[in-house]
């Protein structure tokens, strides 16, 4: 049976279907929760529940700790009500006029960025459009019933291709056809626009933006929003990675060329004896640290790995950076 879910302060309510999601559930019937993943694994979704019971359907939120469940949080990504429940959470604005959608997209190209990025060129049908904020992604359906996840990398005013960044890791059911099957001309199905990591528009704040690896991909639709856009506030960019080699592209530098209001910072956590590097090392977090003692007046875009994104978070929570200013992408490669 159906469950009613009360939000918290407004009083409003929507009904969620057997088996259904929270997050599914609250997108479906216009709310706007926070979400990123949609895995359990980043923890945007993190809301309080106040009354009722949730499960997880034997899937484990790995962004949520024993003491947070105990306390009454729950992630609304992979949460499904048992009961009637009332729930405390943080709705966000979007903007009207975007709408999920399920479409085709035919490979137009693709390259090698590096010797483990694969780039991805999608076309659309002459007589289609996807409707996207910069930094959101979508997901490529797979004839096996799977979906895997790609930010955007390319920003909405230039979308006659959508542009992905795909990651190599052996076993990977996408990134072994991408690497080793994908044909130009094939025909894909994608389904989006999803995710609440976009630019928030109308600030003036001095922005700063962490990558960790592919995590670069939907910072490089938001910065060229903002380039397009003619944008001049100050900016930095972190972009950590292991090696020279995983830098695999050279747009920063050359924003850099022609932005004289962004900064740009690689750091390298392994670099390799032939890099010959004399730039920054360590963890990409531990040089926003070293940094930024006051982030107060800032507003924060980190993309990457989980465990980056939280260290990123906590540093720049410590430094003063207001919570309302802090907006992240946390992905986990999926194994199968």
């Amino acid at each position: 049976m159906s469950h009613r879910v009360t939000l918290a302060g407004s009083g409003e309510s929507f009904l969620v279907a057997p088996e259904e999601t929270l997050l599914d559930a609250a997108l479906r019937q216009g709310r706007a929760f926070p979400y990123g993943c949609r895995n359990g694994q980043c923890g945007s979704c993190k809301s309080r529940l106040l009354a009722g019971e949730v499960d997880y359907a034997g899937r484990q939120p790995g962004a949520l700790t024993e003491a947070e469940r105990r306390e009454g949080w729950c992630l609304c990504c992979i949460g499904r009500a048992r009961s009637d429940i009332t729930l405390e959470v943080r709705e966000i604005g979007r903007s009207a006029g975007q709408e999920v959608r399920t479409l085709p997209a035919r490979v137009a190209r693709f390259a090698l960025l590096s010797h483990d990025v694969m780039g991805i060129w999608l076309q659309l049908p002459k007589t289609e459009r996807l409707a996207y904020f910069a930094g959101q992604y979508i997901d490529i359906l797979m004839r096996d019933g799977h979906r895997r996840s790609f930010s955007l990398a390319n920003p909405p005013h230039d979308d006659a291709l959508l542009e992905l960044h795909v990651r190599y890791y052996p076993g990977g059911v996408f990134a072994e056809y991408a690497f080793h099957t994908l044909r130009e001309k094939e025909l894909l199905r994608l389904r989006g626009p999803y995710g609440t990591f976009y630019l928030r528009e109308g600030a003036d704040r001095p922005l700063v933006f962490v990558a960790g690896g592919t995590g670069f991909a939907p910072i490089k639709a938001i910065l060229e929003h903002l380039f397009a856009a003619g944008v001049a506030r100050p900016m930095v960019l972190y972009w950590g990675v292991r090696a020279v080699r995983d830098l695999y592209s050279a747009l920063p530098a050359q924003w850099v060329e022609r932005h004289p209001n962004l900064r740009y910072i690689p750091v390298l956590s392994e670099p390799r004896a032939e890099d010959q590097w004399y730039g920054r090392t360590g963890f990409v977090h531990e040089a926003l640290a070293a940094d930024l003692n006051d982030l107060s007046g800032h507003a924060l875009y980190a993309s990457g790995p989980p465990v980056m994104v939280q260290a990123v978070s906590e540093i720049a929570l410590q430094r003063g950076l207001p919570e309302d200013c802090l907006y992240s992408d946390a992905f986990e490669f999926a194994a199968n």
